[in-house]
């Protein structure tokens, strides 16, 4: 059995069995190592090289879980939090009702918006969430909104504005990642206008998200209002200061500025690392935050994004074992042959090739390359059109990143939700998204080959 498709299996099996997602990709590439013949030394030694790739990501994120707690600190979202609790505070059962299912909705709206403006308009990324999230939750609560609906609009929003709109991240997947190997290939897509070739794969994610908000998840939801994990710090009865309220609004936009700038000029520096450190230098150098209190502050930041740092370089080192056992061509080939000369059926196989793939991954950035240069060969031998190779292998490098234990993208949205302990990642947000996410995605992708 390919090595490749075992270890995906082994991985996601432990982590649905609660097996830490840690344990459960360092023994799915151990798995996977093992039965491809590299040995204990070779696994080791591929999976070793891997995690240096992901140092620099966890640092990213530490140093924004650190930014996203001193802005916590400053009063802000609590004085947001605050406000749209005011605001549900009404005597009138008939107005309460009225004014319960307007918040509700401007709420999704809000953090749907947001999700999607990270990825162009401020490119941070999941930053938004440990920042946004968490302070909202008593509100959440009070709603009774199903947090899983909360899950499933961040994902929409972070995974779809990139593989549709050619902005910011989605200029880097559209046209650097996609475009750019699918060129690098042999194929001759000059020509190809990329919204028109992701649009059906898009409209798929929308559906999904539209199931899981208005079907799925639109039931109430009772939750216990449990203190914020790493709030303590942020006294929840001290008078909120305007001046820090003031210093965190500069401190964000200031963050925001660095990376556009950084992403505009594409500098070879992560923004995210860059921005997280100008953020804090403001607090700091404003006295928002002094330095008594500093210690504690940043700490329990840190301490907030340190798991989701911790998985991402465990995944890439199951991704370099992945790389190094040089099966993902055999996959891929051993699936071209089981339906050769059949379209829909190879459509149908290289999708869910790129879903196995991305799932171990858990990046559709990482993916794209890796089977890019396998599945243009095919598309052409097959005889699909250059906006169809597109549309297959654009939809087949983002499947998976819905539904991956190892994801930022769900990772990102368990960090917030779950700042209470009320929010398992893996029932929660990864099963979730993967229901109402990868199968119209299939689905769209497969239409999509048929008729572009």
């Amino acid at each position: 059995m390919n090595a490749v498709l075992v270890a995906v299996i082994v991985m996601l099996v432990l982590a649905l069995v609660r097996v830490h997602v840690v344990l459960a990709l360092f023994i799915g590439a151990l798995v996977g190592g093992l039965l491809a013949g590299l040995g204990l030394d070779g696994t080791m030694v591929a999976f070793q090289e891997g995690l240096s790739g992901g140092a620099q990501i966890a640092l990213s994120y530490a140093l924004l879980g650190a930014f996203a707690m001193a802005v916590a600190n400053s009063g802000l979202p609590r004085l947001l939090a605050q406000g749209i609790v005011t605001r549900l505070g009404t005597n009138s059962a008939g107005t309460t009702e009225k004014v319960t299912a307007t918040t509700k909705w401007l709420l999704f709206a809000g953090i749907l918006a947001m999700a999607v403006m990270s990825q162009n308009l401020i490119p941070v990324h999941i930053a938004f969430i440990p920042l946004l999230i968490p302070p909202l939750l008593v509100v959440f609560n009070r709603l009774q909104i199903d947090r899983r609906a909360v899950a499933a609009i961040m994902t929409f929003g972070l995974i779809t504005t990139y593989m549709f709109v050619p902005v910011g991240f989605g200029s880097i997947f559209l046209y650097d990642i996609l475009l750019g190997n699918i060129s690098e290939a042999g194929m001759d897509v000059s020509d190809i206008n990329i919204m028109q070739a992701m649009a059906i794969p898009a409209a798929g994610m929308l559906v999904g998200m539209l199931v899981a908000v208005f079907i799925s998840y639109r039931r109430p939801r009772h939750y216990e209002d449990k203190p914020i994990v790493g709030a303590e710090t942020a006294d929840a009865e001290r008078p909120i200061s305007k001046y820090k309220v003031v210093v965190a609004l500069i401190a964000i936009v200031v963050t925001f500025v660095i990376q556009v700038v950084m992403q505009a000029l594409g500098t070879e520096a992560n923004p995210l690392l860059v921005g997280a450190l100008a953020g804090l230098a403001v607090f700091m150098v404003t006295g928002a935050i002094n330095l008594k209190e500093s210690d504690d502050v940043f700490t329990a930041g840190m301490r907030m994004m340190a798991l989701i740092g911790f998985i991402m370089i465990t995944a890439q080192g199951f991704a370099s074992v992945m790389s190094a056992t040089g099966e993902i061509e055999a996959l891929v080939d051993a699936t071209a042959a089981l339906f050769d000369g059949n379209k829909p059926a190879s459509a149908l196989a290289m999708l869910l090739v790129g879903l196995v793939v991305t799932m171990g991954i858990g990046s559709s950035f990482s993916t794209l390359p890796i089977i890019a240069t396998i599945y243009v060969p095919l598309c052409m031998s097959l005889g699909f059109s250059p906006m169809a190779t597109v549309a297959i292998i654009g939809a087949a490098g983002a499947l998976g990143d819905a539904g991956s234990p190892a994801s930022d993208s769900t990772l990102g949205s368990t960090s917030g939700l779950d700042a209470d302990g009320q929010h398992d990642h893996i029932r929660k947000t990864v099963i979730p998204t993967f229901i109402h996410f990868n199968i119209p995605l299939v689905i769209a992708g497969f239409i999509a080959a048929m008729v572009l």
